[in-house]
């Protein structure tokens, strides 16, 4: 059964403008439309937290928050992540849906929202792999977990590291540093 897109990338982008205007986000992935959930107080801090990181282990790079890309070669996806970890100046020019060529490694924190969660695990990965974003960090408050997708090839990604909240993980090149997870134990419900 081929997959249609629900609408038109330019369609999306009109829709997703009234609606940034009335605190609705929204995101199109896999041609079809998203709404993102709003995040809670425990979310913000972990991306602060992820961001003084970043800023510690390379202040070369910035950890954008809720930057729009033009993600999937094919379907025209938008998406906003939680965090997008490319070089200061990247996004300079760029309208709201930028291009994700510089993006080093893509950060996103689950959310109380069973649409959004779902995004996040398994529809996400799969975009930005085909994408070519060489890692994807999902930080899943609900298993008390980091995963590191890294590796993209043909639409996936060949790689998942898994540790729980606590333990050290590594985020592999282009990143290239070690993250230690327990400060997240902080923010879980």
């Amino acid at each position: 059964m081929e997959h249609r897109p629900q609408m038109r990338a330019e369609e999306f982008e009109r829709i997703a403008a009234a609606a940034e205007r009335e605190g609705v986000r929204m995101e199109f992935i896999h041609g079809r439309l998203g709404v993102k959930a709003v995040p809670d107080g425990d979310h913000d801090e972990i991306i602060r937290w992820l961001t003084r990181r970043c800023m510690q282990h390379r202040p070369e790079l910035w950890l954008y928050p809720e930057r729009g890309l033009r993600i999937q070669t094919y379907r025209n996806g938008h998406a906003k992540p939680d965090g997008t970890l490319a070089p200061e100046g990247a996004f300079g020019g760029e309208r709201e849906w930028a291009s994700p060529d510089r993006v080093l490694m893509i950060a996103e924190v689950t959310s109380y929202d069973a649409d959004t969660d779902k995004r996040d695990r398994e529809e996400k990965p799969a975009a930005y792999a085909e994408t070519g974003i060489p890692v994807y960090l999902l930080i899943d408050r609900d298993a008390c977990e980091t995963l590191v997708h890294s590796e993209p090839d043909a639409g996936s990604y060949t790689k998942v590291l898994r540790r729980p909240f606590g333990k050290t993980i590594e985020l592999p090149a282009p990143v290239g540093f070690a993250l230690d997870t327990d400060p997240l134990k902080e923010w879980v419900r």
